[in-house]
């Protein structure tokens, strides 16, 4: 039998995209809130001797996690033989040590309740910082699918004389990564955080480049606050206004908005968030990592 495949409410559109990939069967799934608030699930697809996977991007993860983890339940409740997770954004990978006295290293006890519940894990490229490998944190095995490929491609088609810039040290591994198959020219800034929303990025010395068009690379845009003052370093120095590009638009409250006023030419993402800024399409890169789980 085909496996089946359920899409988490807001998440039909990228199982369509993995449908045109390879072959399953779609299943359906009920997914609401009682009056008071908790959450009711129900496994509509008869899923009996197969292997699902449910399709959920765990941006605003705090109202997807009761739910999600109560629809694998009810799957394998359902009798069926094995249950992964497809979550193109991966949330609580920041956390990953104890930064101040009385907190928690959210990142091992998120990646222990999802464990428990499902059998394989893919995601794209997860924010790994201190945490080398998803394997420190998650039990289960877990694949990651790759933006760059998709990144790459897109720059070259779409900017004239692009230079890759990352906001900051944490992005450098991205902007290498996208630069090299891009085959194009990048550099890496310096980042100075005081605070959420209070970051300093140190101003280039990049005369030479002045005819390029800079391209801000990140995997990550929340609060957009490296990107905006980045942003405006590079237009205070005489550089043509910047394209941004997030592998992950997590895009909090006004973020979007105010990188846009901030003087980005363009802001593109890819597509593991559903976002109006959408333009470059994982879907076959995460069947790909999909494909290994299922017979």
């Amino acid at each position: 039998m085909k496996p089946v495949g359920t899409a988490m409410p807001g998440n039909e559109r990228l199982t369509d995209d993995l449908a045109a990939h390879f072959d399953f069967d779609r299943g359906l799934a009920t997914v609401r809130r009682f009056p008071d608030g908790e959450s009711h699930v129900r496994a509509e697809t008869s899923v009996e001797g197969r292997h699902v996977f449910i399709v959920c991007t765990l941006d605003r993860p705090d109202d997807k996690l009761v739910p999600l983890l109560l629809l694998a339940c009810a799957i394998r409740e359902a009798g069926a033989v094995s249950v992964g997770l497809v979550a193109p954004y991966l949330a609580y990978m920041r956390q990953d040590r104890q930064f101040h006295a009385g907190e928690t290293i959210s990142a091992q006890h998120v990646a222990a309740w999802i464990s428990r519940h499902v059998d394989w894990l893919v995601t794209v490229d997860p924010h790994l910082h201190r945490i080398a490998d998803l394997s420190q944190v998650y039990s289960i095995p877990s694949r990651v699918a790759h933006a760059a490929d998709g990144v790459a491609s897109w720059v070259r088609l779409n900017v004239s004389q692009p230079l890759l810039i990352g906001p900051d040290e944490e992005s450098a591994q991205w902007v290498r990564d996208v630069a090299q198959r891009a085959e194009v020219p990048f550099i890496i800034l310096a980042k100075t955080r005081r605070g959420d929303r209070d970051v300093e990025v140190s101003v280039p010395e990049v005369d030479r480049w002045r005819s390029h068009t800079p391209v801000l690379v990140d995997d990550i845009v929340s609060t957009a606050r490296t990107m905006i003052e980045t942003v405006g370093h590079l237009r205070r120095i005489g550089l043509a206004a910047p394209v941004c590009v997030a592998v992950h638009a997590v895009f909090a409250q006004t973020a979007f908005e105010d990188l846009h006023a901030a003087g980005a030419a363009d802001i593109v993402s890819c597509d593991t968030i559903s976002h109006p800024s959408n333009r470059i399409a994982l879907a076959s890169a995460i069947a790909a990592s999909v494909r290994e789980f299922l017979p």
